[in-house]
C-alpha cells in the first residue's frame, strides 16, 4: 500500500521563498538559490512513498524488536562513544590528502556493489541500488533539475570508506546519522543515551550549547561527525565539481537528521544554510522513502547519468 506525498511545505523559517505568478509560469516556486522548484499538479507525476520499508516496518523506526534493529543500536552505541572532536579532526586531515585512488564517478558507483549499510534500519540492498532509486524518483518529479538527479546518484559514494583500499574504516566511522562535534550533543540524536561515554562530554570546551563555535557561524565552520557525507563533499570540492552550492550542502548534510528532521542545531546556521536547507528538505523525501526491493535496471539508466557526470565532474577524480 502506498500513500501520496504532496510537495513538502516550507516552514516559517523560509519566509524568503518567493511565489511566482506569471502568464507563462504559474506553477513554480523560485528559491533564492535561483533554481525552480516545480509544484506538481498531476497526481500521476508525484513520487509515491510507501508506508513501510523493505522489512515491513515504518521508516527510521529504531525501536522495532528485531535482530537487525539490535545491530543498528549497537552501531549507534559505538558511533556515539567514538566520534570525538579530535577523531574528526584527524580523519579530515588524513582524507583531505585524496591519495587513496584515482577513478571516475561511475567507477565509484560500481564499487558500491560491495557495500551494505549496517546502520540503515530500512534496507539491506547494495548501495548502488539506493543511489539509483533516489535519483530516478527525483528525476520523475524534477525533470529539469539535472544537478539534483546527479546529487542523488552520488550522495552516498563516500561509503567506499568501508572498503580496504580506502582505509576499511569501521561502520561507525562511515555511516549513520551525523551531528556536530565540539559542542553539546543534542537530545534529538538517535540513541542519545550512549553519548554519556563519549570523552567530549566531560570536556568543558566541548559540552556547552555553542562549544567551540559561535552562534550563526555557519555550518561550513562546524566539524561534523566523520563519515561518508563529509568525505564525499570534500572529494567533490577538492576535484573542482561544478554542482551548485545546494548540491554540495545536500551531500554533506543529508544524514544530519537532527537538523532536517528535528530542527536541532539551527543556532549554528547562517542565512545561506537556511536557503540550502530548503533543497535538503526536498531531497530527503526521495533519499528516505525511495528505499525499495524493486531494483533499477542499471544499464538502462547508465547513459543518462554518465552525461550528467561529464557535465559537472572531471573524467577522473582523486579520492
Amino acid at each position: 500500500m502506498t500513500i501520496l506525498v504532496e510537495q513538502i511545505p516550507f516552514g516559517s523559517q523560509f519566509d524568503d521563498t518567493k511565489n511566482v505568478h506569471s502568464e507563462n509560469n504559474t506553477n513554480e516556486l523560485v528559491l533564492d538559490g535561483g533554481f525552480h522548484q516545480p509544484q506538481n499538479d498531476s497526481q500521476n507525476s508525484l513520487f509515491l512513498a510507501p508506508e513501510i520499508n523493505s522489512f515491513g516496518h515504518t521508516f527510521r523506526n529504531y525501536d522495532e524488536e528485531s535482530e537487525r534493529q539490535k545491530g543498528v543500536e549497537e552501531f549507534y552505541r559505538l558511533q556515539h562513544i567514538n566520534q570525538t572532536y579530535d577523531f574528526v579532526k584527524k580523519m579530515r586531515e588524513e582524507y583531505k590528502k585524496l591519495d587513496k585512488a584515482e577513478m571516475s564517478i561511475w567507477e565509484c558507483c560500481e564499487l558500491l556493489n560491495d557495500v551494505v549499510d549496517e546502520s540503515d534500519p530500512d534496507l539491506d540492498e547494495p548501495q548502488i541500488q539506493h543511489l539509483l532509486q533516489s535519483a530516478e524518483a527525483i528525476r520523475k518529479d524534477y525533470p529539469n533539475e539535472d544537478w539534483l538527479h546527479l546529487t542523488a546518484l552520488i550522495h552516498d559514494l563516500g561509503k567506499i570508506l568501508l572498503l580496504p583500499k580506502f582505509g576499511e574504516l569501521p561502520q561507525w566511522a562511515v555511516v549513520g546519522d551525523t551531528f556536530p562535534v565540539g559542542c553539546a550533543f543534542d537530545e534529538s540524536n538517535v540513541h542519545h543515551k550512549y553519548f554519556k561515554d563519549n570523552p567530549d562530554v566531560k570536556n568543558s570546551a566541548y559540552n556547552t550549547k555553542n562549544g567551540v563555535y559561535t552562534e550563526g557561524c555557519g555550518l561550513d565552520n562546524v566539524m561534523m561527525s566523520w563519515g561518508h557525507d563529509d568525505y564525499m563533499c570534500l572529494v567533490a570540492e577538492e576535484n573542482g565539481a561544478t554542482l551548485p552550492k545546494a548540491g554540495l550542502f545536500i551531500i554533506r548534510y543529508h544524514s544530519f537528521y537532527p537538523l532536517h528532521k528535528e530542527n536541532a542545531y539551527t543556532h549554528l546556521m547562517n542565512e545561506q544554510d537556511f536557503e540550502n536547507l530548503k533543497w535538503l528538505h526536498v531531497f530527503n523525501k526521495y533519499d528516505l522513502y525511495s528505499k525499495s526491493k524493486v531494483l533499477v535496471d542499471v544499464e538502462e539508466v547508465k547513459p543518462y547519468y554518465l552525461s550528467l557526470i561529464e557535465k559537472y565532474f572531471p573524467a577522473k577524480l582523486r579520492w
